[in-house]
């Protein structure tokens, strides 16, 4: 506890166990705050969106095996949007572990840090008291070192009773700044290009580089698509940025139509590009901490390897004209856009067109893997950076949830949590934690009486429904069972837009249940345009 608050930690999430109630205890001596959760994946899905609504570390304490494996679902997303977070798990004691044999001690594995090898950036687990402190720090840096990511620490239930000497937290490595080379080449070819597009992803986002890409963008008269993980990078009022998704034709035209990409903390992913079927561009270069990971899956022509604010900030190529004419096509590409929603799922216009009028300007959105979440990571149009946390990285269903509550512990806005029942029901038991806790969550929560993606899957391919539909429980009684207020509409319309503005403008967490069925938007893979 005393490394944790050398690190500036405000807040952990987790959940007692036998073999760590030491942590309880230690806790309660000192100034972070424990939200005690219901299950350890909402401990591991509430640090995640503690970390995006904050950029800052994301802790989850869980106890040994089953606890510490409940959380791996959390611990994936977690890794795939690359959300700084550590989770500190207790394990057996050491004094009763054997090498290669178990022994059927309680809650016992084989070999826990293992299990978590796959979904995180690296694993830790203490091999004497006295090196507790210290591993903390080693692993509180690996999860915030670009690229971010998870980071497991074991330890071993015995040692959180030993006595040893304080020690001294090791002082943070200071990376210095390096030379890029091939600067000059890349602003020459940004110099030369005739219709220039900046493609920014999440780690543009994470290294601060909005205003540098925005002052860079008007430069060259170059619209700037988001991806999932970069919404609100820029201003809504910024004259290059390009409407979203690229999943429209309107905007993907932008990608088709550009002889040069300035790709800028991205791996292009599969979600983002439609499995790779946008074509490899006549000339890209990428800004990324990872030249690997810059290359994986379209070729750079340059790679400019390092922190993407500082890169984009040292890009000096020239003046281009053209950026009233940019700023009017975007304008009428983003109409277009509006358009095509209004005349494919009118439902789904009026859910943006209200959810734009009535969030307070600093409210926090957090979808979960749901049609309606869908429709807000594709076109809601997000007016801050890490206002908008959205789980399309590894795509947990159950996300949106237990992650509003701890983007809401954050203290940065009001949590909006978009969810369906299918997802809901995943962490419903949660709703313990946001009476006891009163975080300031509304949760808008879309029940279309099953699994309406899959519903829609099975529909397209002419097939029964199986698995897919069920009668849904009583949401407002559930959620009035544990002292949240709550109440119920039926569609998108003005009871909707009445009730949803009453509900953020409140102190309180409250749920308000919608029934209505949703068309998937564009930016789902069913519906993916490209062949």
């Amino acid at each position: 506890m005393d490394a944790l608050e050398a690190l500036g930690t405000e807040i952990v999430f987790g959940l007692p166990g036998v073999h760590n109630l030491p942590l309880w205890e230690a806790l309660g001596e000192t100034r972070i705050k424990l939200v005690g959760v219901r299950h350890e994946q909402t401990a591991g899905y509430a640090a995640d969106g503690y970390a995006r609504a904050t950029g800052k570390l994301g802790v989850a304490l869980v106890t040994t095996g089953p606890g510490a494996a409940n959380t791996l679902g959390a611990v994936g997303e977690a890794m795939a949007s690359a959300a700084p977070v550590l989770v500190i798990a207790t394990d057996i004691p050491s004094t009763l572990r054997r090498p290669g044999v178990v022994r059927g001690v309680l809650h016992e594995t084989s070999d826990q840090q293992a299990m978590f090898a796959p979904v995180t950036k690296g694993g830790f687990t203490v091999r004497a008291p006295d090196q507790i402190g210290t591993t903390v720090h080693r692993a509180a840096r690996l999860a915030q070192l670009p690229q971010s990511g998870p980071v497991y620490l074991g330890v071993p239930t015995d040692y959180l009773r030993e006595q040893v000497p304080h020690r001294r937290p090791p002082a943070p490595h200071r990376k210095p700044d390096v030379d890029v080379p091939d600067l000059a080449r890349a602003e020459a070819m940004l110099s030369d290009a005739d219709q220039p597009l900046i493609w920014a992803g999440g780690g543009a986002l994470r290294s601060g580089a909005g205003e540098a890409i925005g002052a860079l963008a008007e430069k060259l008269a170059a619209p700037v698509i988001t991806t999932f993980a970069a919404r609100g990078l820029l201003p809504l009022d910024h004259p290059c940025l390009a409407p979203n998704p690229v999943h429209t034709p309107e905007v993907g035209e932008l990608w088709d139509e550009a002889d040069v990409v300035l790709a800028i903390g991205t791996d292009f992913d599969g979600l983002m590009t439609q499995n790779w079927r946008m074509p490899q561009p006549p000339r890209l270069i990428a800004v990324n901490v990872d030249a690997d990971d810059a290359a994986k899956n379209y070729r750079p022509d340059l790679t400019l390897v390092g922190d993407a604010r500082s890169i984009v900030e040292r890009l000096l190529p020239k003046q281009r004209d053209g950026l009233d004419d940019v700023t009017l096509r975007l304008a009428g590409i983003g109409r277009r856009v509006r358009q095509r929603i209004r005349d494919e799922e009118p439902q789904a216009y009026d859910f943006l067109s209200t959810l734009d009028e009535v969030l307070p300007t600093d409210a926090v959105l957090v979808s979960d893997m749901c049609v309606a979440g869908y429709w807000v990571g594709g076109f809601h149009r997000v007016r801050a950076p890490r206002k908008l946390a959205y789980p399309m990285g590894w795509g947990t269903l159950g996300y949106g949830f237990p992650a509003s509550l701890g983007a809401a512990a954050a203290g940065t806005g009001r949590a909006i949590c978009i969810t369906g029942d299918g997802g809901f029901l995943y962490g419903c038991g949660d709703l313990a934690t946001l009476a006891q806790e009163q975080l300031p969550v509304t949760v808008v929560l879309v029940d279309d009486g099953g699994y309406g993606m899959l519903r829609y899957d099975q529909d397209r391919e002419g097939l029964p429904h199986r698995g897919v539909d069920w009668d849904s429980p009583d949401f407002v009684g559930l959620a009035r069972s544990f002292g949240v207020h709550a109440d119920r509409v039926s569609g998108f319309g003005r009871a909707f837009r009445r009730l949803l503005g009453e509900f953020v403008e409140s102190d309180e967490p409250n749920v308000l249940v919608v029934k209505a069925k949703l068309k998937p938007p564009l930016n789902t893979s069913p519906r993916w345009y490209r062949t």
